[in-house]
């Protein structure tokens, strides 16, 4: 086997591991995608919770401050 034939199946090689690797990452992010909408309905809650208070506190704060 010469030089160039050793350096073609090395590389052969390399792209193989480098597509099993992409699957694995794809199949990862899938998994991710599937449990993003659990997560995500979490902080969008307590940000509308936030948005929320922070108006109460402003409505109070402006009653007190200029009361009628």
């Amino acid at each position: 086997m010469g030089m160039k034939d050793q350096f073609q199946e090395k590389a052969r090689g390399m792209q193989e591991q480098g597509k099993q690797k992409a699957g694995e990452v794809r199949e990862k992010a899938g998994q991710r995608g599937q449990q993003s909408p659990q997560r995500g309905q979490q902080p969008r809650e307590r940000g509308r919770q936030d948005i929320d208070d922070t108006e109460r506190e402003m409505q109070d704060r402006f009653s007190e401050d200029y009361d009628a």
